[in-house]
Parts: structure tokens; sequence; C-alpha cells
């Protein structure tokens, strides 16, 4: 397919972290079978459901996605949304798809699943109100989510990767912000910051708010056509400051040296990247000149406005940037 075979040719010429080889698995036998299954994420004195897709031939020490839904969307909405689990079956990693715990108004009809915002720290949700106090810490909850997979289905602690759509690509981004030593990199698609927007200017981010305490991958997609998370920014405190000083803000806490420098990748869609960043990591963008709040490449359900691109496959192209990096313990 000619995305896979552009973006694998995009990850050939970029640096590659160095890391130690992954350790062997130090587990007997890993309790798990081919498919869906649920495990239950006990956090905060609550047991959480949490869908995970196991691929066939999984074998122990398998890299783990989080893959995390849009507002009013739930886990296995996000499942059918990004279409991991063919790849997954490709390429052999485990997919983690929870769901948040912020009610909103349901869908019309209604999904059994429910519709769920999640609690980004210090960003209101898509209803415009600051979550509650006794809201669910989303930041812990989601690392315990990563420990408990790791631990029960036998994966690789040092391969775990984030991803999320809108609302979840502001929750993986926060992630990446907060628990940089629990990823080895993320992927948001629409929906990339660094830090809140400052209350006080919504057109920049709050410095404060993002620190990550090591140098993250990051890599985006964003259509130059959102206009739930506009490219260009808007004043809301939920979205705030353009995709490309998102962009230019992690490259400058990764270290960058060089870029954005850009490179066309199909007739609406271009790369841009920052390179020469401390400990060889890279900052990506692709930038989709015709394309919506979408997830470029789904043939799933709906979940945003505009135009779905299918020039490139946003999943495909993620995984083969995740596979680039791993921890160092």
């Amino acid at each position: 397919m000619r995305a896979r075979w552009i973006a694998a040719a995009a990850c050939a010429t970029a640096t590659m972290a160095a890391a130690a080889p992954a350790a062997e698995a130090k587990h007997d036998r890993c309790p798990r079978g081919a498919g869906d299954t649920t495990v239950d994420v006990r956090y905060g004195g609550t047991s959480y459901p949490v869908l995970v897709y196991v691929p066939d031939g999984a074998r122990r020490n398998a890299p783990v996605v989080l893959n995390l839904h849009g507002s009013s969307a739930n886990g296995p909405v996000q499942m059918a949304v990004s279409g991991l689990r063919e790849v997954a079956d490709d390429e052999g990693f485990l997919v983690a798809a929870p769901s948040a715990a912020i009610p909103l108004a349901p869908a019309n009809p209604p999904d059994p699943n429910g519709s769920w915002a999640w609690n980004v720290p210090g960003v209101p949700t898509t209803a415009g109100e600051l979550p509650p106090p006794t809201a669910r810490d989303d930041v812990a909850f989601l690392s315990r989510v990563i420990d408990t997979v790791v631990q029960r289905l036998c994966g690789d602690a040092r391969r775990v990767y984030a991803t999320g759509h809108s609302g979840g690509g502001r929750m993986t981004s926060a992630l990446g912000c907060r628990i940089a030593d629990k990823l080895a990199a993320i992927a948001p698609n629409a929906g990339l910051r660094a830090g809140r927007p400052d209350p006080d200017d919504p057109t920049v981010p709050e410095v404060e708010d993002c620190e990550p305490s090591r140098p993250l991958p990051v890599l985006t997609f964003h259509g130059q056509q959102d206009t739930t998370n506009p490219f260009t920014g808007n004043g809301d405190l939920r979205w705030g400051y353009t995709v490309p000083l998102a962009l230019q803000t992690w490259a400058r806490l990764d270290g960058c040296r060089r870029g954005p420098s850009a490179t066309p990748v199909t007739t609406n869609v271009t790369r841009l990247a920052y390179a020469q960043c401390r400990d060889g990591v890279s900052v990506e963008l692709y930038r989709v000149a015709n394309g919506g709040h979408t997830w470029p490449g789904s043939d799933g359900p709906p979940h945003g406005g505009g135009l779905v691109t299918q020039e490139i496959e946003a999943s495909r192209i993620m995984w083969d940037f995740f596979d680039r990096y791993r921890l160092r313990r």
C-alpha cells in the first residue's frame, strides 16, 4: 500500500533512538487468548473494565498501544475508528482502549458503552466547564491502566505508546507532559498540545504545564479544515494555540536543532519534521490539506466533521514511528 511504503521510507531516513535490546519476558505464561478481552483496572476504590485487543500469536513481552477515544465516545468506538486491531494483527502488539469517566450527552441513538470525556488537567471538557474536583484523575488512572495491562498480559514496559483522537489526543499530550517515563512515544491525532492554553493568553501554551522528564518522540496528524480543533487555533481554553506552535514547543522541549523540514507525502499530505533532537527522538506532523476533524485512513464509524482522507493510513504510519523507540532502563 502506498501510504505504508511512504511511511516506511520516511522512517528509514530518520534517526533511531539508541537503546538496549528488549529484555526477555520474566513470565512463564501469559494468561490471554486472541481477540478482544476485558481487563479490570482498580483505581480509587473502583474497578474499571478496559477493552484490550490481543492479536493472534502475540508473543510475551509484546508492545502496548494505549488508544484513547475522543469526547462523546468510548473505548470500543475508538477501536473501530482507529483500525488498530488490523495493524496489531500484522505487527504483534496489544491495544488497550479504556473509556473516560466524565459523562457527556449521549449520542443519538445512545451507545451502550456510554458517552464520555477525559479529565485533561486544567482544561474544560467539550461541555465548556472544568471537571468537578471529584472527577477521576485520568493521568493517574491511565498510568494504572499501563501498569495493569503490562503485568497481566505480559506486555513490555519499555515499549508502551499512546495515541488518541481529539479529546483523546489532548489527553495523550497531557500524558506525554506528565508520565514520559512510562511512554516510549506518543502520536495524538487532531489533538496535539504541549501544555494547556495559558489562561491569560490562550494563543500560547502555559509553559509550566508541560515539563516532560525526558525527550519524548512525538508524531501527530491534523487536518487543515478541522473546525473542532482548528489547525490555526482559537481563543477557547479547550483548544487555544495553533498546531504548528504545539509542534514547535515539543521540538523545543526535545532540544531539536533542525527543522521543520517539509516533505510532500501525497497530493494533499505534507510531513513536517524536526530532527537532531536529544536522545535521537523526532517531532513530526502529517498535515492534511483537505482533512477534517477525522482519523486519516479510517473506515470506522463517524468520529468528527469534515473529510476522512484516504491518502494515508495514520494507524500504520504511527506504528512504524512507535517501532523506532523504546524506553531505556
